[in-house]
């Protein structure tokens, strides 16, 4: 089946082919009515704007770049969900690149940049990496948790705060300390949680325990789990984690709450499914995906500067605390 061109949409719109230009460039020298005349006929006759084409004229390919250290972690797969819907929304291509090291993310941003992609996203552990290199001159990054850079954009959740409410809610239930299963020491947001779990603490006057460390799996959660037979209350850096450290005080006849009070982070799709169901920080992670997003293109089409955007997180309380 031939491409519906231009001339096509003109002629049942009957216009110029010139005026449909203007139209799909989005330029202000249309009128409201013959706009409408001319959108209604691209999307009767399914009309796509040719992105090689549309390059070629704008300098832009709309398309943006997502650069990730992994996509296994819910967070990451939330996020991308998020971030391919907000694209596809604005009428932007996404191109996906992994990276494992500070090498690999410097030839990530060359990929990119010989791609032609109009900006870039860099999301959760592969931001640490993006710190280490320096990437090509004229590519907008937007940065998915990161300590303040003036290179990026930045927009994180409030990870301390997250932590603080965690924190502050098994405080008020009557226990004496929390302890807490961090994230890996190479994470921001891990190091973010656990500065949040340290301030409470300090502001009840209370010394904090020495965290145990996973590295956001479920099976660490459990590995790490016994190191917490017995205390009274957790605060888990995510739910994944405390998934495994349910299950490892399960197996130590430890009862969720009855005897240890546990939190987690994230409020991921299934931890309301747990036994019992978990009592978590939510961080909305399509708000996070999709302000991304919106911060990327607003930088791609109005060259606004560079600025840091926090999106706060919420205590969900179910039974496990």
């Amino acid at each position: 089946m031939a491409r519906v061109s231009m001339a096509d949409v003109a002629a049942h719109a009957g216009v110029s082919a010139q005026t449909v230009s203007r139209v799909v460039n989005q330029s202000p020298r249309v009128d409201p009515a013959t706009r409408a005349r001319v959108e209604a006929a691209m999307s009767a006759l399914g009309y796509r704007m040719h992105r090689a084409a549309r390059a070629l004229r704008t300098g832009q390919t709309r398309t943006i770049g997502l650069v990730v250290s992994t996509l296994a972690s819910v967070g990451n797969s939330r996020m991308l969900q998020a971030i391919a819907e907000a694209a596809a929304e604005r009428d932007y291509a996404l191109a996906i690149v992994t990276v494992a090291g500070t090498r690999d993310i410097a030839e990530a941003f060359s990929q990119l940049r010989d791609q032609g992609v109009d900006g870039a996203v860099v999301l959760n552990e592969a931001t640490r990496l993006a710190r280490g290199a320096e990437p090509p001159a004229g590519l907008r990054l937007v940065v998915v948790d990161s300590p303040p850079d003036d290179r990026f954009t930045i927009v994180q959740t409030d990870h301390a705060g997250g932590a603080r409410l965690a924190t502050r809610h098994l405080l008020d239930a009557g226990h004496r300390t929390v302890h807490h299963l961090a994230g890996p020491v190479t994470s921001f947001a891990s190091s973010e949680r656990e500065r949040g779990w340290r301030q409470e603490l300090a502001a009840a006057g209370i010394d904090a325990p020495e965290p145990e460390r996973g590295d956001w799996t479920s099976r660490s959660g459990y590995e790490r789990g016994v190191a917490f037979a017995a205390a009274s209350a957790v605060f888990v850096a995510n739910d994944q984690m405390a998934l495994g450290l349910l299950r490892a005080l399960a197996d130590a006849g430890r009862r969720v709450p009855e005897d240890v009070a546990v939190v987690g982070f994230d409020d991921i799709v299934d931890a309301s499914e747990y036994r019992p169901p978990l009592t978590t920080v939510r961080q909305d992670f399509d708000v996070l995906g999709a302000r991304a997003v919106e911060v990327l293109v607003r930088m791609i089409e109005t060259d606004e500067a560079a600025s840091a955007q926090t999106i706060g997180a919420s205590l969900v309380v179910r039974d496990s605390a």
